[in-house]
């Protein structure tokens, strides 16, 4: 029996789940199973961790994403070995929203990508979760899930099935030994937002917000907005009537 915490992150390469990971396991003895879709750069992810963390147990699975079958199986393989303590489900794309106006392909896998894949996962999961009545399930959706904006509304649209999902699960986990933790982001600074850090804008850093995430699921918290200042933002923006919301440029 491994008495180190187990974890499983979704979505490996992603520069919030990484530095979620340095955290975790800089805390205490972990086993760490990172799923990935290009094997070359999880391995890069894992040797990064092992340099940090010698103690650190880590396993590494490529996958394709979108293939239910595949996810079924690997995540019933990682399940039968000892119940998960922690999976963070981070990956996602950042897309053009002309890109997803102009072609259907992109907007297509914008929405697969960003929220039918994040669920599958969840589900295959949930099920094993269920089964021990143990774990912490985080899903990373946005604070573009909140409302639609025209800057950005099929992204925020798969981020707001992520939400209303989480929310779902939530209520089916009530009372019983399961949490499901749902992380909204505000723009953060890493590889995804290069170009709009190119523009000029604002930025949290990416520590900043694995802080706030890792903090969150400590305390078990159902909904954590990082930085936390994104919840009254969000508050406000999802409360404007709309003859004011769209006269805005956003």
């Amino acid at each position: 029996m491994n008495n180190k915490q187990r974890i499983v992150i979704v979505g490996a390469t992603s520069a919030i789940a990484e530095h979620c990971v340095r955290l975790w396991a800089q805390d205490q003895p972990v086993d760490l199973t990172l799923i990935g879709r290009d094997a070359d750069r999880i391995k890069r992810v894992a040797a990064d961790i092992g340099a940090r963390s010698p103690e650190a147990d880590i396993h590494v699975t490529q996958l394709d994403f979108l293939d239910t079958a595949a996810i079924q199986t690997a995540v019933d393989e990682i399940a039968k070995q000892q119940a998960v303590d922690i999976v963070l489900i981070a990956h996602g794309s950042l897309p053009e929203q002309d890109a997803c106006q102009n072609d259907l392909q992109a907007c297509r896998e914008a929405l697969e990508i960003n929220g039918i894949s994040p669920l599958l996962f969840a589900e295959a999961f949930a099920k094993h979760m269920a089964k021990a009545d143990s774990g912490t399930l985080v899903l990373v959706g946005s604070v573009a899930g909140d409302r639609g904006r025209k800057s950005n509304y099929v992204y925020g649209s798969a981020k707001g099935l992520v939400t209303r999902y989480a929310q779902g699960l939530q209520h089916r986990f009530a009372g019983t030994g399961v949490k499901v933790v749902l992380v909204k982001p505000g723009p953060t600074d890493t590889p995804m937002t290069a170009h709009l850090k190119a523009q000029g804008a604002k930025l949290a850093s990416v520590e900043a917000i694995a802080k706030n995430i890792v903090d969150g699921v400590k305390r078990g918290q159902p909904v954590v907005y990082a930085p936390p200042k994104w919840r009254l933002i969000m508050l406000i923006i999802q409360h404007l009537p709309n003859f004011i919301f769209h006269k805005l440029n956003i």
